[in-house]
């Protein structure tokens, strides 16, 4: 059987190409030789499969079968004297990951030099297979000679700052491998959650595991190390290495927070409930803290068998370090210029104890800040106007993976499918340092971090981006605009898959939807606007405070809100639910929608000043489109309510988020008018400096018994012009954020 296959298909590929044929064919990644014929092999339960019989092919068998089961309905036949497919170890197929396939009349033969091309050859034979159920099932003639450009294809999953349950990661590892993903990059430990479990320090888990939010919840939950290795053994028989990452020694929050011995101010602090980063990170001058990370090291390793662990390394500001003693005394003992070298000090101790039990450190770019050991791993993220990380990383020795081009939690209008396709991780030719050490660019990934990714709204974040990276990696094309119309045709072939499979997945170049809520000064009320990304989009809402369903009412670009409350809607798709709620508090308030002029406008990079009198409140996160903010400057605005009112209060809100320079202002006066000439001021308080508190909201009001009569409104908020000399920089590079200016 094997010889009358390879024969035929000797045959096929001295046919001329087919052109309609070629265009009903929608693999991705694209292969790197293919050819079609004439014709077609019919499969039907009178097909069986030939292979090797080793353990690793029977599972290959295996999931061929059931791949086929499931997408035609058709079982395979299980007689050992019934063969249509072939599955051939062939040494002169070249490359660990390469592999040959061959459809002909006759049959189907896939032959490689190793299981793993095995696999792949698998994964492209049910690209060709049909959607529909039904026998037979028609496979085209085609010949294809591929191998990967890039040895190292990966994905990263934050689920740290939102959990994300084992059935999830597993359908990601079923698509990822689907598009010959080889590599799950796991970060499980942050600020906000330490997500695996470690015997040895059972806190991490109780304590570390878990945050209380603003709404005063419970959040969190982490992964045993029995599902640890479940997972991993999942992804292990769809040709997916698990890589591990547990941060150090910055990201250390919720590690801090179960054992407050192991920071510098060995004070008790709770796991982050914000985003960002934090000062409190593990204390270098302390030997135990090289204790516990050795014992975690120990754990972890024997749960993942892949000879790389990511040891995060980045974004650790040396604060603590500066103000620590037993630091300040290990930097000097070991000849330091600075904190940087104690950085480099903590991650080539962790490196040399992870390379003596056979294991290879990665670390994001950072780990080169004081100097990093060249057999390091570096993932380069850093990628922007003023940052060379890569050429850095490459000049030093440093083996080298590409993430900043393919951070999968910006906006799809920012980092487009066609942004992803076209970002080329090997450089330029022309570039010396990449010229030179082509060799050392091990491949690339595209890290999902979750601030704003949850498990409802991932896949729309993900898919069809990761698809464009999965051919970027695996074919390394041409980048160019012909390359990716060619690419965006095989892709309109993949989505009626993508459906089968019920994949949330989101739009080319914009979002799903986006929600904006406009007051409506004359009518009263509010009206709900939904800018869809598809137009069948649907978009449930509720009015009362309660959880949007697939049965709430819906509607398509608008709805009228007619009552204060609190209004919150869901987008679903294909009868699949595509984000958590959406919330909006609604206020009363005399201001809405009325004139508003500004001394200074607010920045572009936020809501612009009409949200100060649009009746709507902000969440805790000032990205949620609801704060505006004034960068190094004041907030003066001038409102006209456009005729005169009684008032029996004025309110504004602002944000304190000192990790994210975010202040309150100096002093808060508020002043009214009758003609918006002469002003009387019946308001007027200085803030206290705060710059130590966690992420808070402050209210400043003025309340009056006796109604105060007006038509205009002028609120002022003045930064401040010093802050206690524990703030970084001062007052330079500060912001001021308000969402609204409640008049009643």
């Amino acid at each position: 059987m094997f010889k009358s296959l390879a024969a035929g298909c000797l045959g096929v590929s001295i046919l001329l190409t087919s052109l309609t044929a070629s265009a009903a064919i929608g693999i991705i990644p694209k292969p790197q030789h293919m050819q079609t014929g004439e014709g077609s092999y019919t499969l039907d339960a009178d097909t069986g499969i030939d292979a090797p019989n080793d353990a690793r092919a029977r599972e290959i068998v295996s999931f061929l079968r059931d791949a086929v089961r499931d997408q035609t309905g058709i079982r395979l036949s299980d007689s050992p004297h019934t063969h249509g497919i072939v599955l051939a170890i062939d040494p002169s197929v070249k490359g660990d990951e390469a592999y040959r396939l061959s459809v002909t009349s006759r049959g189907v033969i896939i032959q490689a030099s190793t299981d793993k091309g095995l696999f792949w050859g698998v994964q492209t034979l049910r690209q060709l297979l049909p959607l529909q159920h039904g026998a037979p099932a028609l496979l085209p003639v085609v010949q294809i000679d591929d191998a990967p450009a890039f040895a190292y294809r990966g994905f990263m999953l934050d689920v740290g700052r939102h959990f994300y349950p084992l059935s999830f990661i597993k359908q990601q590892l079923d698509l990822l491998s689907y598009y010959k993903i080889n590599t799950f990059h796991w970060h499980l430990t942050e600020d906000q959650g330490w997500r695996l479990q470690i015997k040895r320090y059972p806190k991490l888990t109780s304590v570390g595991a878990w945050r209380t939010e603003a709404d005063g919840s419970r959040y969190g939950g982490f992964y045993t190390q029995a599902e640890a290795r479940e997972l991993v053994e999942y992804a292990r028989q769809r040709n997916i290495t698990v890589i591990p990452e547990i941060e150090m020694p910055g990201h250390a929050v919720a590690a801090l927070a179960s054992y407050p011995e192991l920071s510098c101010t060995k004070k008790p602090i709770p796991v982050a409930t914000t985003w960002g980063v934090f000062k409190d990170i593990s204390c270098v001058g302390d030997p135990n803290t090289f204790v516990f990370f050795e014992h975690v090291l120990d754990e972890v390793m024997t749960i993942f068998p892949s000879p790389w662990i990511h040891i995060g390394g980045d974004e650790t500001p040396k604060d603590r370090w500066k103000d620590c003693a037993s630091c300040q005394a290990l930097m000097h003992a070991q000849g330091l210029q600075d904190e940087d070298g104690l950085q480099s000090y903590f991650i080539r101790k962790i490196q040399a104890y992870l390379a003596s039990k056979g294991k290879t450190l990665v670390g994001w770019d950072e780990i080169l800040e004081g100097g990093a050991d060249k057999n390091a791993i570096v993932e380069v993220w850093r990628m922007w106007e003023g940052h060379d990380e890569a050429r850095k990383a490459l000049a030093n020795g440093n083996r080298i993976i590409v993430a900043g081009s393919f951070y999968l939690d910006a906006p799809s209008d920012r980092l487009t499918l066609k942004n992803v396709y076209q970002a080329n991780i090997a450089g330029s030719s022309d570039d010396p340092i990449y010229a030179a050490h082509r060799a050392q660019i091990l491949g690339g990934e595209a890290p999902l971090w979750s601030e704003r990714a949850n498990p409802f709204n991932a896949e729309s974040k993900i898919y069809p981006r990761m698809l464009a990276l999965a051919e970027s990696l695996w074919t390394n094309p041409a980048h160019d605009d012909a390359s990716f119309a060619d690419f965006d045709r095989r892709l309109q072939v993949q989505y009626p898959w993508l459906d089968a499979q019920h994949v949330a997945y989101g739009a080319e170049d914009h979002a799903v939807v986006q929600y904006t809520l406009d007051a409506n000064a004359q009518g009263g009320g509010w009206q709900l606007h939904a800018k869809r990304g598809f137009d069948d989009v649907q978009n449930h809402y509720t009015v009362d405070g309660s959880e949007p369903t697939a049965q709430s009412p819906t509607f398509d670009d608008a709805v009228d809100i007619k009552q204060a409350g609190t209004v919150k809607v869901v987008p679903f798709r294909h009868g699949l639910r595509y984000d958590n709620p959406i919330s909006f508090t609604l206020v009363d308030n005399l201001a809405n929608g009325h004139p508003m002029t500004f001394a200074q406008p607010a920045s572009k990079d936020y809501a612009s000043g009409e949200v100060l009198t649009d009746g709507v409140l902000g969440s805790d996160d000032f990205h949620d489109g609801r704060w505006a903010g004034w960068y190094d400057s004041d907030l003066s605005a001038t409102i006209d309510l456009q005729q005169s009112h009684s008032l029996h209060s004025i309110k504004v809100r602002f944000l304190l988020s000192p990790e994210s320079r975010i202040v309150l202002p100096q002093q808060v006066t508020f002043s009214v008018s009758m003609d918006g000439q002469h002003w009387d001021q019946v308001y007027g308080d200085r803030l206290d400096p705060d710059v130590t508190s966690a992420q808070r909201l402050q209210s400043v009001e003025f309340k009056s018994a006796k109604p105060v009569t007006a038509r205009y409104i002028r609120v002022e908020a003045s930064r401040p012009s010093t802050l206690p000399v524990a703030f970084p920089n001062g007052a330079k590079d500060i912001w001021l954020f308000s969402d609204e200016i409640l008049v009643q």
